[in-house]
């Protein structure tokens, strides 16, 4: 039911030099983390980079009762922001640092 969906887009910033590393602990994300943001309503989940400015570019589908403060205070989700924080601008408790962007057109 698409309607039951929100679209959320937002960006991120990698730290020079890391790109190679960001793409082989995604590629090895953990599956206990993968189920927790599936449980978590997030699904059909991208991230995207543009490779001059180190920019990248999320975008998932979040289900209507997504609740990030349950997600956020998770130890799992902690635990991969100080896994990820040495290549990533963050927040003082590790969390990406993110930008949450307005959707201006949307085409099915």
């Amino acid at each position: 039911m698409e309607n039951q969906i929100v679209r959320n887009a937002f960006t991120m910033q990698l730290k020079k030099g890391f790109e190679t590393e960001y793409k082989i602990r995604h590629d090895a994300i953990w599956t206990e983390l993968t189920a927790l943001l599936s449980e978590n309503g997030i699904q059909d989940y991208s991230i995207f980079l543009d490779e001059e400015s180190g920019i990248l570019f999320g975008v998932q589908k979040l289900s209507l009762n997504f609740d990030r403060s349950q997600l956020s205070s998770h130890p799992l989700m902690k635990k991969w922001w100080n896994y990820m924080a040495d290549i990533m601008e963050t927040n003082p408790d590790n969390s990406p640092k993110t930008n949450t962007l307005k959707e201006v057109f949307h085409l099915d």
